[in-house]
């Protein structure tokens, strides 16, 4: 096992921990309704990208946030005339977060984040064990 393996466990981490803080970003926002003429809030995504980047970018080196892209979706509105947000026709604009989608999200980046975590500690249990047995001649 090489230094390299835990060097991808924690950018794993890294990247799991950012992709938990967004989904919880767009979750507390699924309910923030924008009045009817203005951009509502739209989910974000994130996209992942190996380090090194480009065609020759290093197998095994890591993984990085490469930017954050918003829902493309088109927000529905809602007539609703006593709202303090209605527009002059009594319309609001919902937000453009899928809940569902976000909750399967979630549940893989903590998966993710387990994973990434367990790569680290195998590798550290890895590490300590080679300095034991260096030791010990």
């Amino acid at each position: 096992m090489s230094f390299s393996s835990m060097n991808i466990g924690r950018t794993g981490v890294g990247f799991a921990h950012h992709w938990l803080d967004t989904i919880a970003h767009n979750i507390a926002n699924a309910n923030t309704v924008a009045p009817g003429g203005e951009e509502p809030f739209r989910a974000l995504q994130l996209v992942a990208r190996p380090l090194g980047g480009g065609p020759f970018a290093s197998t095994g080196s890591g993984v990085h946030v490469a930017q954050q892209v918003r829902d493309g979706g088109d927000p529905a509105r809602t007539y609703d005339p006593d709202h303090p947000l209605a527009d002059e026709q009594g319309t609001v604009t919902q937000p453009v977060v899928d809940l569902g989608s976000q909750m399967v999200d979630m549940m893989i980046a903590q998966r993710a984040y387990q994973a990434n975590l367990r790569t680290v500690e195998s590798a550290k249990e890895a590490y300590q064990a080679a300095l034991r047995l260096g030791g010990s001649q």
